[in-house]
């Protein structure tokens, strides 16, 4: 940005507390929205983008809320759309738009029809397979475009953003996404005899995805100028959700620990992991689906950008 451009608007919010995340990383999966580890399949990462979307609902509706649009788009593109998170929140706050659902997953998108037919809004929705690294499908000149949790999967995300700029109508808006960190579930004292579990676990899979996933946590201001954009507002979101809030928080603890687990066990001393396996044990009374103390702190910056 140049010294005399205007800055862009900043915000920063704590809906649900002021509990910052410790370190670790939440990740997309391909052009979606999955924690990011081997050996699970597409059911079990589906499932997972599902319980984000249900917990975190009225986040994601703010933040929908707070783009810069003057007027609803006609045509929004979602950019690694996994399992539908964003176009249905982009289709309920823009009624007259239609969504054109970008993914690498079939499965995913499959699961996005399913959901939007038994929503009557398959009329609405258009699905994409597309792996955006190898090819970029025709996607026609969308006035917003929403890209969730998918740019750090890129192998070159400046070339997908220049990509997005040219595709975008003048004036259309790009809204990024960037998942701050993997969630925090546990209380700091739990599991008891094994203090410090969770900080261990998520060190360890910070270090494991550092090597993998370089891109993953960028600061996406000044990549957005470099590739032509205006960015007008950036906007961070500090989560924390109480499991009084939400039943669906303990699945979603399971769920996404059963995948961090996948990718920590051969690094995790022999007492963690058996702690964590305590954890995600589905018969123990001191397992995630039994806890009454678990909560979701996680955080979320968002920047909205404008092709001139």
């Amino acid at each position: 940005m140049s010294p005399t451009a205007p800055r862009p608007e900043r915000h920063h919010d704590a809906p649900h507390g002021s509990h910052r995340p410790g370190p670790g990383k939440e990740r997309a999966h391909g052009a979606g929205h999955a924690h990011d580890h081997p050996g699970h399949d597409s059911g079990t990462q589906a499932e997972i983008l599902d319980l984000d979307a249900e917990v975190l609902a009225g986040h994601l509706a703010s933040v929908v809320a707070w783009l810069p649009l003057a007027g609803g788009p006609r045509h929004v593109v979602d950019l690694g759309s996994g399992t539908g998170a964003g176009t249905f929140a982009l289709l309920a706050r823009f009624p007259e738009a239609r969504v054109t659902a970008v993914d690498a997953s079939a499965a995913h998108l499959q699961r996005l029809r399913e959901k939007a037919c038994a929503q009557g809004l398959e009329d609405r929705v258009r699905t994409v397979q597309a792996d955006l690294d190898t090819t970029w499908p025709e996607l026609g000149t969308p006035g917003l475009v929403w890209a969730s949790a998918s740019l750090h999967h890129m192998a070159d995300p400046d070339a997908t953003l220049r990509r997005v700029h040219d595709s975008l109508a003048p004036g259309g808006l790009l809204a990024v996404i960037e998942l701050a960190g993997f969630p925090r579930f546990l209380p700091e004292d739990a599991p008891a005899d094994r203090p410090g579990l969770e900080d261990r676990c998520h060190a360890a899979s910070e270090r494991y995805h550092a090597e993998h996933v370089p891109h993953r946590g960028a600061d996406w201001g000044p990549r957005l100028t470099a590739a032509g954009f205006a960015v007008e507002g950036e906007r961070t979101i500090e989560v924390h959700v109480e499991g009084s809030r939400s039943p669906a928080i303990g699945r979603y603890a399971l769920s996404s620990l059963e995948r961090l687990r996948t990718t920590v066990a051969g690094v995790l001393s022999p007492g963690d992991l058996a702690a964590l396996d305590r954890l995600l044990d589905h018969g123990s009374p001191d397992g995630l689906l039994h806890r009454d103390d678990l909560a979701v702190r996680t955080e979320r910056t968002v920047w909205a950008a404008r092709r001139a």
